[in-house]
């Protein structure tokens, strides 16, 4: 297995320029600024089968290729790093140790765009990524890798760093925008799409920091290069998934994209703890439906893992054990989501809070029977919202009906909780 992301990752502190300019950093944008056209280097990613990493696994280099070249006006890109869905850490992870990795993939999606002016948004509490941005983006400037006229070839790129305002909608790309612009961070009408009019007005694209991570790689060393990382001919890359819950190693991890999910449990995440069987999981971040014993062979791909009724997400995987209840697991959740809404539509604004209220009735042992079939209209029904929150939320919802409704049922037929003493 080929670590690229993680590989000089230094156990002392965040890898400095040098140690990055010794290990081929920046020669991707060395390379693509002096041979090669942006559209080379966008075609570069789009036959690599870069898929976004942020969660909705859409193609990098064709999300790329909806802005229009021929509008007046400037153009916008922003590395979304706004980082708050429960179980995902792969963004700080990256952040507190190699920097560099995104500075450089930033620049070289800047030069594909043809973008002079690039945004940063950061969540308020990563305080220690923030300070590392700032640090390389200046030493990269200083070297030559950003500012006026890089590397003498007449593309310019000024970026600069926006802490968030800290609420998990501005992880919504146009509520983002809206906050970027000083706004109340409400998700925006689409259409028109960001790649048209975004920020300011203007075509703008929004990429994760682990997307935007890996594209140095990809012009450096070929599309057929990182598509061999992965574990199956369907899948293209690694990815970095974070391990939390009932397992023995709760770490960030590199891992070729289509391994198991069985690999990774009794691998890179260490198998349960002592004593602990496992019960289900979510495979992709809190808004994932969950995963049982029935899917360890499933593949950890984004195709693989929608075939089999769930999402690879941010490829955030939480783990339960067998003296789990799944309804308060699911609870956790909603109470998040009911939280974080920004209250713009009325399915989110109203619907969460709802389902929040039957999953607690439920817990608390006053739950009805209706109740299951309320649950199930409501997983049909907040689909239509303004923005994905709310569908997301729903996922883990679904999961819990799918895989654990005798569980729910049990629940409101002893009129208490079959986890508690």
């Amino acid at each position: 297995m080929e670590l690229v992301l993680l590989k000089d990752n230094r156990p002392d502190g965040p890898e400095t320029f040098a140690d990055y300019r010794a290990a081929g950093g920046f020669e991707a944008l060395q390379r693509a600024l002096r041979e090669m056209s942006p559209l080379e280097v966008q075609q570069v990613v789009i036959d690599s089968g870069l898929r976004g990493r942020g969660g909705a696994g859409f193609p990098t280099g064709k999300k790329w290729s909806f802005v229009p070249r021929d509008l007046p006006g400037p153009r916008y890109l922003i590395c979304n790093s706004d980082e708050m869905e429960p179980g995902t850490y792969k963004d700080r992870v990256l952040l507190e140790r190699n920097p560099w990795h995104l500075v450089e993939g930033l620049t070289l999606a800047a030069y594909v765009l043809g973008v002079s002016h690039a945004f940063i948004f950061i969540r308020r509490g990563y305080e220690t990524p923030a300070v590392n941005l700032r640090q390389a983006l200046a030493e990269a400037e200083r070297a030559g890798f950003l500012g006026e006229n890089i590397l003498g070839s007449g593309f310019s790129l000024k970026i600069d760093l926006h802490v968030s305002a800290g609420r998990y909608i501005c992880g919504e790309e146009t509520a983002l925008m809206n906050a970027l612009e000083g706004k109340r961070a409400n998700p925006r009408i689409k259409p028109p799409f960001p790649a048209v009019k975004g920020l300011w007005g203007g075509p703008t694209v929004v990429n994760n920091v682990e997307t935007l991570s890996n594209i140095p790689s990809i012009v450096r060393n070929g599309a057929e290069w990182f598509k061999g990382l992965a574990a199956t001919p369907e899948a293209a890359g690694n990815k970095l998934f974070c391990f939390s819950g009932h397992v023995r190693n709760t770490v960030c991890a590199e891992l070729p994209l289509g391994m198991t999910l069985g690999e990774i449990l009794e691998g890179p995440a260490g198998g349960m703890l002592p004593g602990r069987r496992f019960k289900a999981c979510i495979p992709g971040g809190a808004s994932t439906p969950f995963f049982t014993p029935e899917h360890l062979g499933v593949p950890m791909d984004f195709d693989a893992v929608a075939k089999a009724g769930s999402r690879l997400g941010t490829g955030a995987v939480v783990f339960f054990d067998q003296d789990t209840c799944m309804v308060a697991a699911t609870l956790n959740l909603i109470r998040f989501y009911a939280r974080e809404s920004c209250g713009w539509c009325t399915p989110c604004r109203e619907g969460l809070p709802f389902v929040r209220e039957v999953l607690t009735r439920i817990e608390s042992g006053h739950g009805e029977p209706e109740d299951v079939d309320i649950l199930r209209e409501h997983v049909k029904f907040l689909t239509y919202s303004f923005c994905p929150l709310a569908p997301g939320a729903m996922g883990p919802v679904d999961g819990l009906l799918r895989h654990f409704e005798e569980e729910v049922r049990e629940h409101i037929t002893r009129g208490k909780c079959p986890f508690r003493q």
